[in-house]
């Protein structure tokens, strides 16, 4: 994997860092390829229940690299190709890949939040944001339109009017009305650590339940009422009697922690 971007696994719990603090960790070609291998690689460890998605230094993320994006051979036949066993395409998966994965991703924020940056984040399940953080859907500022996975991660946080004014604009705007809106979970002073605390209490949890409510939540609020009806009762089917739900009863009975297994079920 290319060193944009690194991986730290620690208890349950993975760290994915944005690496190139000393250009705001403005994403290129490579920084792209390396998130899609990254959350391929999270997706089959069965160890990990969370992860915490952040960037090197000061910033989260500046945005697309223009310069070096320009030298960028068969774009057009990347931005029409759907990477293997997903409907992203290389650049969409830098954002969507979050989604995809099966576990929490909780983003931190700090510094810039542009462009690339801000749909990067948009992918995450939560995000913290800090005090001075600043957001941009800043496409439009280079004549193109936010194309990673924007259409399919914002639609259940925006209306329609509003990811219009903001991308049309390309506007700068800052925490609070982030969180105003419910682009950010919470601000907080540190929202590494905030991150990393939701993570660990997370992975405390039934890894086959944390998993299951993600897709309940992000299969059923899109389907018609039948449809995630049907959803959570096919979800629920599979944890009731299964290892970790004993075990989650057998722990809170016996008041102690649990001792769940690690797998991927999916």
């Amino acid at each position: 994997m290319s060193n944009r971007v690194e991986i730290r696994i620690d208890e349950h719990v993975a760290e994915v860092m944005l690496n190139r603090p000393d250009k705001f960790n403005a994403v290129d070609f490579d920084t792209f390829r390396a998130l899609d291998e990254a959350a391929r690689s999270l997706a089959g460890e069965a160890s990990v229940r969370a992860v915490v998605l952040h960037g090197a230094g000061e910033n989260f993320c500046a945005g697309i690299d223009i310069a070096a994006m320009q030298g960028t051979e068969d774009l057009g036949a990347a931005l029409l190709e759907s990477v293997d066993g997903s409907p992203a395409n290389i650049f969409q998966r830098a954002a969507y890949a979050w989604r995809e994965l099966p576990v929490p991703v909780i983003c931190a924020l700090q510094g810039v939040v542009f462009g690339a940056g801000f749909q990067i984040a948009i992918g995450a399940d939560l995000r913290y944001a800090g005090p001075g953080t600043q957001f941009s859907i800043m496409e439009s500022k280079w004549g193109l339109i936010p194309d990673m996975a924007i259409s399919a991660t914002l639609r259940g946080i925006l209306p329609p009017d509003r990811v219009k004014e903001l991308a049309w604009t390309a506007r700068v705007f800052d925490v609070s009305e982030a969180l105003q809106w419910g682009i950010v979970s919470a601000i907080e002073d540190d929202p590494l650590a905030a991150a990393r605390n939701m993570a660990r209490t997370v992975s405390s949890k039934s890894p086959d339940a944390v998993r299951g409510i993600k897709r309940l939540v992000n299969e059923g609020w899109q389907r018609s009422e039948e449809d995630s009806l049907g959803i959570e009762a096919e979800l629920q089917l599979r944890l009731l009697g299964a290892q970790n739900q004993v075990e989650a009863i057998r722990a809170n009975l016996e008041k102690r922690e649990p001792r769940f297994v690690d797998r991927i079920d999916e």
